[in-house]
């Protein structure tokens, strides 16, 4: 009798174990993730305005290959990554930490597929904080450009 008990508490902690598996396992493989971003449609030329509204910004691309391309940005949108996205200059996922940029006027740096990533730059400077979180100032420059 005393060995029937202990089975049974044996196989009832190897079925709470077993459950426990399963829901880590589910957790894990449930669409946890954003939405997959809709690409850019946009691509711009050196020099040009785009955009209507009081506040305005000088916003450079430089590809991976050192190409840059400056464009004058003009919104009513308080925030830079606000207004690139308003014009559809740039594309990427909501995460943990703000907006994964994985693609900017039609040119995709994703670490995990190419080891490359927009590093986004303030007056020259590596920024603070993300394109999603930095407030337009006027006379500002920004930039994004594919690092490794």
């Amino acid at each position: 009798m005393k060995k029937t008990r202990m089975n049974r508490a044996l196989l009832f902690i190897l079925c709470m174990v077993l459950l426990a598996a399963a829901a880590l396992f589910a957790t894990g493989c449930s669409n946890n993730a954003e939405e997959e971003y809709e690409p850019v449609t946009i691509t711009a030329k050196n020099g040009d305005v785009l955009g209507e509204g009081a506040n305005q910004f000088t916003f450079t691309v430089v590809d991976g290959e050192g190409n840059e391309t400056t464009v004058t940005v003009n919104t009513d949108k308080t925030v830079v990554g606000e207004a690139l996205q308003e014009l559809n200059l740039i594309a990427g996922d909501e995460g943990d930490y703000g907006l994964y940029v994985k693609e900017v006027m039609g040119i995709r740096a994703v670490y995990e597929e190419n080891s490359t990533y927009w590093a986004f730059y303030i007056n020259g400077e590596y920024g603070m904080s993300g394109v999603d979180k930095t407030d337009i100032e006027a006379g500002a420059s920004y930039a994004l450009k594919v690092e490794k």
